[in-house]
């Protein structure tokens, strides 16, 4: 098991190639627009997918939550019918926590020593 760091956005579900480009597009017009400062695509890509979610609302959204794991970013998405009762802000910004990989599958234990199964979507090294 890894420990890592956690903070949440919201993302959209399903991953349509349309709707992930409307986010890649989104994204690069964020890195533009705030200077083409490096380093910060994760933060512009978590931002362009909450605005894009907000744009395309409607059902089946589902929750990211971002963990830093030995200085690799991942984005895991979860919906709310694999959850088990996981609330949005159970883990704190930056808060240490217990994290293990199977696959495609970023597994976080959580305070009540459940686990919070998540897809990960999205890698930054």
């Amino acid at each position: 098991m890894s420990a890592g760091s956690a903070r949440q956005q919201l993302s959209p579900a399903p991953r349509s190639s349309e709707l992930q480009d409307a986010i890649r597009k989104r994204a690069e017009e964020i890195y533009v627009r705030d200077g083409r400062i490096p380093g910060r695509d994760l933060d512009n890509w978590t931002q362009a997918e909450a605005e894009i979610a907000r744009e395309w609302g409607g059902p089946g959204r589902r929750t990211a939550i971002v963990v830093d794991v030995d200085g690799v970013q991942y984005v895991g998405e979860y919906g709310s019918e694999s959850c088990d009762g996981y609330q949005p802000g159970e883990f704190g910004l930056g808060q240490d926590i217990s994290v293990r990989f199977e696959a495609d599958k970023m597994f976080l234990t959580r305070p009540n020593g459940k686990e919070l199964e998540t897809t990960i979507v999205h890698k930054i090294e």
